[in-house]
């Protein structure tokens, strides 16, 4: 049986042998499903239709390199380049 120890905020690493057996990378998504013997633990797959209207309400034209120029000279530019 493979282990993991839960850190004082609450999180673990998975081990290795786990996760090459789950086919899961970095930045992979684990959903934790319950059953009467406890809890499973599988990668979330999302098909394509899933991300269907993802981006719903968002601007429909996208802004022009103009307005993007603009918007930054109105924030000003914190960042300081290091000649």
């Amino acid at each position: 049986m493979t282990e993991a120890t839960l850190t004082s905020k609450g999180q673990i690493t998975i081990p290795k042998a786990v996760r090459d057996a789950l086919g899961l990378s970095t930045g992979d998504r684990i959903e934790f499903v319950g059953t009467d013997k406890g809890f499973v633990m599988a990668p979330v797959k999302r098909d394509l239709a899933a991300l269907c209207g993802m981006f719903k309400g968002r601007r429909a034209n996208p802004a022009t390199l103009d307005e993007m120029k603009a918007a930054i000279a109105e924030m000003g530019n914190p960042v300081r380049r290091k000649p």
